[in-house]
C-alpha cells in the first residue's frame, strides 16, 4: 500500500479507496488564515456549533497584516475572539506564515490537515496528509463533519541520488512542473519515494510539497523518517514522531523518475509556474527586484544559505532586495546568530514574517520590472503590477542574482552552502493565543467591526436556469482573475458587497456593472478554470452577483468544490468544440434542470436560445453533492439534513 492510502485508510469514514470514487475522511487538524479565515468563522458560527471537535485547529493571521485602515485590525480582533471562544488556537500577526509555523510547531506525521489555503499541502513535508479546501469545508470539519473528496490516484515520484552544489529543492519541484504542467496533478497525490528522499531535510521537503499545489494535485506527501524525527526533536516535539513509509511493493498509478544529481538551477517564467526552463538557457536577463521568502522558501535553512551568499557583499545598485523570514522563530534565530546583520549589511530590506509580496501585499515591482522571487505563483498581475514579469527560482539563484543584477546560475559561487539543521530550534510560542477551557465559552465576547458583513447564501435550484453569457474566458483563469487579492482589496475579505465591484475585472473591467444590470447570468471558460488559491470568495462573490452556472472545458479541484458548496453549477462541455460556438451575450438555458439533477442525470442540455443550438454538458455529482446543488449550497443542505 502507498503511504497516501495508508493514511487515508486510517481516516476513512465512507467509500472505498478506489480512484474516482467519492470518499469521506476524518480531519484531525485544521488551519485558516485571515484572508479566508474571517469568512470561514462566520460560516462556522452560522452552523451554531459551540466548540471545534478536531484534535487541534489553528487560526493564523499572516495575510492581511498591512494596516492602513481599521479593516484589517478589526478582522484580526474578530478572529482572535472567535477563536478563543470556540476552542481554536490563534497565531497573532508577527508569529509567521501559517504553513511555515504549522510545520514547525503543530504538524504531526500521519495526521490529516485541512486548511483554507491552497498551500496547506506544505504539511506533506512532515508526513501529514494535508489538503487545501474552501473555508466552508474547513468550517464543517471544525464542527466534526467529514471531508468529502474524490479518491485520488497516487503518483510515485522517485528521487534518485543527491542534489549537486548550487541546486536546491525548489529546482526539484520546478522540474516536476516542467514535466507534468499545472494540470498534471489534478485528481492525484504526489508521493515522494526513493533513496534521494533521505538527503532532503523537512524544510526542503516542505518546499516541494508546497509547490505541488501548482500541479493541481490534491496534495503531496513525504515519508516520516529519521530526518523527520531529527526535525521534531530540534523543535522539542520528538513525542509527535511516528515512522511512516509506503510498503516496499506499493503499486503506483503513475511513476516519475528524477535523478537529483542531473538537475540544474531552474526558473519558472511569466506567467505560469510550469513555464520552466534552466537558468543557463534563459540567460543573464536584467533584474530590477528580488524577493526571498513566502511559504515556499522562508525556512531557517533557506535564510542561512542566503545570508552566506550575501555576507560581505553589496546588492547590485539597480536591484531592490527584500527578504521575508517565514516565522518569528526563524527571524529570532537569524538575529541571534548574526545572519540578519549580514543581510542588512548587504543592503537587503527585511520584511515582517508574513505572506507579503507573494500575494501583492506590498513590494509591488515598478512598471515593466523583472522580479525574481522564491514564492510559488507568478500569475499575471498577482504581484500588484500588471506589466511586471515574475520569475520563480530557488533562494540560491535569487540571492546571487541580487548581487549581480542579472539572472545568475548559483553554481558559479565559491561558498559553502551546506547548512546543518540546528540541534535545537529556538521555541517561543508567546504569540500563539490558546482558547478558553471547555465550558468557559460564555466568558468571551466575539468582537465584530463594521467592515464584517453577512455572506451571501445560495437559493434552492430553480426548475429552469436561464442567463446571458456575461463573460467568455480563455484557459487557466485563476482565482486571482475571479477575485483579485491585493493590498487594496484584502482588507475587505469579510465584505462581499464591496468586493463585488472588482470581481473578474482583470478579465473585463465592465463585468461587475453588467452582472448587476442583468441580475446575474452564466460564465463560460476554457480549461482549468479556477486554478490557484483556494479562496472561497471566488465563488461567494459571483454568487452575490447572481451567477448560477459556469460552463467550462475543465475545472480546478478546489474551485469546483467551492462552486458546489455555494450552489453554483459547474458544467463541463462533453464536446469541447461547443465552447467555440458560444459568444458573449448569448442567452443560455438549462431546461428542467432541477428535475434532471434530482433524477440523477449527469448529462444536461444547455440550450443556446440566441443561436438556436443545443450542447451537452456534464455535471457528475455524488448523492451528497446533488443534495447540495438542489438546496442551494452546503449550509442550506446541512440545515435541511440536521
Amino acid at each position: 500500500m502507498t503511504l497516501t492510502y495508508k493514511i487515508l485508510e486510517k481516516h476513512l469514514l465512507s467509500g472505498k479507496l478506489i480512484p474516482g470514487e467519492e470518499i469521506s475522511i476524518r480531519i484531525d487538524q485544521t488551519l485558516t488564515q485571515d484572508s479566508t479565515g474571517t469568512m470561514a468563522y462566520l460560516q462556522f458560527e452560522a452552523m451554531a456549533i459551540g466548540r471545534v471537535k478536531t484534535m487541534k485547529s489553528v487560526a493564523y493571521i499572516d495575510h492581511n497584516t498591512l494596516q492602513t485602515g481599521f479593516e484589517n485590525a478589526d478582522d484580526h480582533q474578530y478572529i482572535q475572539t472567535v477563536a478563543k471562544k470556540h476552542g481554536i488556537y490563534c497565531s497573532k500577526p508577527g508569529n509567521g506564515i501559517c504553513h511555515q509555523v504549522h510545520v514547525e510547531r503543530f504538524g504531526v506525521p500521519g495526521l490529516t490537515l485541512l486548511g483554507s489555503d491552497s498551500h496547506t499541502p506544505t504539511g506533506g513535508g512532515i508526513g501529514m496528509l494535508a489538503i487545501g479546501a474552501g473555508g466552508l469545508d474547513v468550517a464543517v470539519a471544525m464542527g466534526g463533519g467529514a471531508y468529502y473528496l474524490t479518491c485520488p490516484k497516487v503518483v510515485g515520484i522517485r528521487l534518485n541520488g543527491k542534489l549537486p552544489y548550487g541546486v536546491a529543492a525548489k529546482d526539484i519541484i520546478l522540474e516536476v512542473l516542467r514535466r507534468l504542467t499545472v494540470k498534471g496533478g489534478v485528481g492525484k497525490v504526489m508521493e515522494y519515494i526513493g533513496d534521494g528522499v533521505a538527503s532532503l531535510t523537512v524544510p526542503e521537503r516542505a518546499t516541494i510539497a508546497n509547490m505541488g499545489a501548482e500541479l493541481g494535485a490534491t496534495t503531496s506527501v513525504f515519508p516520516s523518517d529519521e530526518a523527520t524525527r531529527a526535525f521534531l526533536r530540534a523543535q522539542g516535539r520528538e513525542q509527535d514522531f511516528t515512522p511512516l513509509t509506503a510498503d516496499d511493493d506499493a503499486v503506483y498509478d503513475e511513476m516519475v523518475e528524477i535523478d537529483l544529481d542531473q538537475l540544474v538551477p531552474m526558473v519558472a517564467q511569466p506567467h505560469m509556474p510550469d513555464n520552466v526552463d534552466t537558468v543557463e538557457n534563459i540567460g543573464p536577463i536584467k533584474v530590477d527586484q528580488v524577493f526571498i521568502g513566502s511559504c515556499t522558501n522562508s525556512s531557517y535553512q533557506d535564510m542561512m544559505r542566503v545570508a552566506r551568499i550575501l555576507k560581505g557583499k553589496t546588492v547590485h545598485p539597480d536591484v531592490s532586495l527584500v527578504i521575508g523570514p517565514g516565522s518569528k522563530q526563524v527571524l529570532t534565530m537569524l538575529a541571534r546568530n548574526g545572519a540578519l546583520a549580514d543581510m542588512l549589511g548587504a543592503g537587503a530590506r527585511i520584511l515582517e514574517s508574513a505572506c507579503g509580496p507573494c500575494i501583492g501585499m506590498g513590494q509591488s515591482p515598478k512598471t515593466n520590472a523583472v522580479s525574481v522571487r522564491t514564492n510559488n505563483r507568478n500569475f499575471y498581475a498577482r504581484s500588484g503590477t500588471k506589466s511586471a514579469g515574475i520569475y520563480l527560482t530557488s533562494c540560491e539563484t535569487a540571492a546571487v542574482t541580487a548581487l549581480t543584477g542579472v539572472l545568475t546560475d548559483p553554481r558559479c559561487l565559491d561558498i559553502d552552502l551546506e547548512v546543518a539543521q540546528p540541534e535545537k530550534f529556538e521555541v517561543n510560542d508567546n504569540l500563539v493565543i490558546p482558547p478558553v477551557e471547555a465550558g468557559a465559552e460564555d466568558t468571551v465576547e466575539v468582537v465584530r467591526g463594521p467592515n464584517i458583513k453577512p455572506f451571501p447564501m445560495g437559493k434552492a435550484l430553480e426548475d429552469h436556469v436561464t442567463g446571458k453569457v456575461l463573460l467568455k474566458m480563455e484557459d487557466n483563469i485563476t482565482t486571482d482573475h475571479i477575485m483579485p487579492s491585493n493590498a487594496k482589496l484584502l482588507p475587505y475579505r469579510s465584505n462581499v458587497p464591496h468586493l463585488s465591484d472588482y470581481c473578474l475585472t482583470p478579465v473585463d473591467e465592465t463585468f461587475p456593472a453588467r452582472a448587476k444590470q442583468e441580475g446575474g447570468g452564466i460564465l463560460v471558460a476554457g480549461q482549468n478554470y479556477g486554478q490557484g488559491s483556494s479562496r472561497e470568495h471566488a465563488a461567494l462573490v459571483p454568487l452575490y452577483l447572481g451567477i448560477r452556472a459556469v460552463a467550462a472545458k475543465s475545472f480546478a479541484r478546489i474551485h469546483q468544490a467551492n462552486l458546489i458548496n455555494n450552489g453554483i453549477l459547474p458544467l463541463t462541455f462533453e464536446n469541447e468544440a461547443d465552447y467555440d460556438r458560444i459568444s458573449r451575450d448569448d442567452v443560455l438555458t438549462l431546461p428542467d434542470v432541477r428535475a434532471k439533477i434530482a433524477a440523477g442525470s449527469e448529462k444536461l442540455i444547455l440550450r443556446n436560445d440566441t443561436k438556436n443550438e443545443e450542447y451537452t454538458v456534464l455535471l457528475p455529482l455524488t448523492e451528497r453533492q446533488k443534495g447540495m446543488i438542489l438546496a442551494g449550497g452546503l449550509i442550506n443542505y446541512t440545515r435541511e439534513n440536521n
